[in-house]
């Protein structure tokens, strides 16, 4: 059986519209898809939101007429509104008035927008290009690669050390951005280099201590700009992947420095405000690229919608997911590594905790993602002991809430930092007012993963990891944890004493260890 789904991307340059058709979407076997239409339009949202913080009048009915457009043309296949997922990244993100355009964009089209952050933007984008690679015989696994999106608000950078997720990071570095400074200081193209230079330079500093940018050797670059090299200079591979060689991509991005903007549209084909960030895009890219050892920059085909896509269409392929639960967990660790944590208790704390969580499954009322909310607490609950020992938690809720970690969006990342300060102290949880604004769904899940975490934590008290095997029974009222060891456990026996209160609250049961 054969569906059709859309989506429509409202991005900083245009609005862009991607129909697909699933086959075998209801059957045992795994789902084919193929493109069926495409649209693109361009708008100056970007340059609105960047140099006035809103969405102008004028603007907004551009992007009305755009949307109507699109309907149209989805009605044409007999695809209603309600069936379409409508992105918005980093122009929407930062503007002032988006809560009242995203209301206008509802009244007059019926399109529900949802505002994605970077991560997000990351964690689609990482499906997307793994898809791409994987069907050319390209491989992330075994070698150390970097994934780079120069977008006209932001740029989005995957860190990818042997296959792991070792980091990544949404940076406010747009070409619409640079574009908008230059034009107020009424600056170059060689002051936009050196800025991006010294930008580039800044930040290669904090990226090295998650991956070596020297040692990276596979240069992912994702993004029009990149394609337009691709096109122009790159081998093809298949008509989803290109690979440009490093001397004839810098060449390019030198030989196109004098072109104006018009002949870039002339020569190049395309649209006016793909070229005015063409020079810019392309300088970003070559600063990251020089600062790695790799020899060719591989251009993938593909973008955020499609991996939207994708992740919907292998939801169920249980191989997508252990990926994906295998790169968040790389990615925490290597925050909990950046911070000096002890990894030898986070990765017990974190065992006890899934054991815990996996024998509560029938009274949890939590998903796969509460599982993994849990599993990224464990690993971080102590990071704040870099800033201090006293009151770690509080140091520990502040890190994780101002840190990327992969496939989490901000309201993962918030719940996890939550759990991380509820994990010791005597803070009352009902009283604290980041736990109070979260809507109730959120709240239980804080409080499930606490208890949880608090017993686990209790543990290895002293962080010895003394308790190397015990099973887990239930009586009426009573959850038996017995440890398989003939060693003291009076220590741990009074941590679970005094950290049992929520658990209790929350499940109902005591805990006993013997």
């Amino acid at each position: 059986m054969a569906t059709q789904e859309a989506v429509i991307e409202i991005g900083s340059t245009g609005i862009r519209l991607l129909v697909i058709q699933i086959q075998n979407k209801d059957s045992r076997q795994i789902p084919s898809w193929e493109i069926i239409d495409r649209s693109e339009l361009p708008v100056a949202l970007g340059r609105d939101v960047f140099t006035t913080g809103i969405i102008s009048r004028e603007i907004l009915l551009q992007c009305l007429h755009i949307l109507k457009r699109f309907k149209e043309q989805l009605f044409s296949w007999d695809i209603l509104h309600e069936q379409v997922t409508v992105l918005a990244t980093s122009a929407f993100r930062e503007a002032k008035n988006r809560d009242e355009v995203i209301d206008r964009i509802m009244v007059k089209t019926g399109f529900k927008v949802r505002v994605i952050d970077g991560i997000e933007e990351n964690r689609l984008m990482y499906i997307a290009v793994s898809e791409c690679l994987k069907n050319n015989n390209v491989h992330l696994e075994g070698t150390n690669s970097i994934i780079l999106e120069v977008g006209g608000g932001s740029s989005e950078i995957m860190l990818i050390e042997q296959g792991k997720m070792a980091g990544v990071h949404s940076m406010r570095l747009g070409t619409v951005i640079i574009e908008q400074q230059l034009k107020s200081m009424t600056g170059s193209l060689q002051d936009a280099s050196q800025f991006l230079e010294e930008f580039i330079r800044i930040r290669r500093e904090s990226l090295n201590h998650e991956l070596i940018l020297a040692n990276v050797k596979q240069f992912i670059a994702v993004g029009t700009e990149a394609q337009i090299v691709a096109e122009n200079y790159g081998e093809i591979i298949s008509d989803k992947l290109r690979v440009i060689p490093k001397e004839k991509f810098n060449n390019f991005v030198d030989e196109i420095q004098d072109y104006s903007i018009e002949e870039c549209v002339a020569r190049f084909k395309i649209p006016y405000t793909e070229a005015q960030a063409l020079h810019i895009g392309l300088m970003a890219y070559r600063f990251f690229l020089n600062f790695t050892c790799a020899n060719e920059i591989i251009v993938p085909y593909t973008n955020i919608r499609e991996g939207l896509i994708l992740s919907r269409v292998l939801a169920p392929e249980q191989n997508l997911q252990q990926d994906f639960n295998s790169q968040i967990t790389a990615s925490a660790l290597t925050l909990a590594r950046k911070y000096k944590a002890d990894e030898n208790h986070a990765q017990y704390v974190r065992m006890i905790s899934l054991k815990l969580y996996d024998s509560l499954a029938a009274e949890l009322g939590l998903d796969e993602r509460g599982r993994t909310l849990l599993e990224v607490a464990a690993i971080l609950h102590d990071i704040g002991m870099f800033i201090r020992a006293d009151n770690h938690e509080e140091h520990s809720m502040y890190i994780i809430k101002h840190s990327d970690i992969f496939g989490l969006s901000k309201d993962d990342v918030s719940i996890i930092s939550l759990v991380a300060l509820f994990h010791r102290g005597k803070h009352k949880i009902q009283d604290n007012p980041f736990f109070a604004v979260r809507n109730r769904a959120d709240r239980i899940t804080v409080l499930k993963l606490t208890a949880i975490l608090k017993i686990a934590d209790a543990f290895d008290r002293a962080h010895t990891q003394k308790i190397k095997d015990f099973s887990i029974d239930f009586k009426p009222d009573t959850l038996v944890i017995k440890c398989k060891n003939n060693q003291s456990l009076a220590l741990e026996k009074l941590a679970i004493a005094q950290k049992s209160d929520i658990f209790e609250s929350v499940f109902g049961y005591k805990v006993q260890l013997n």
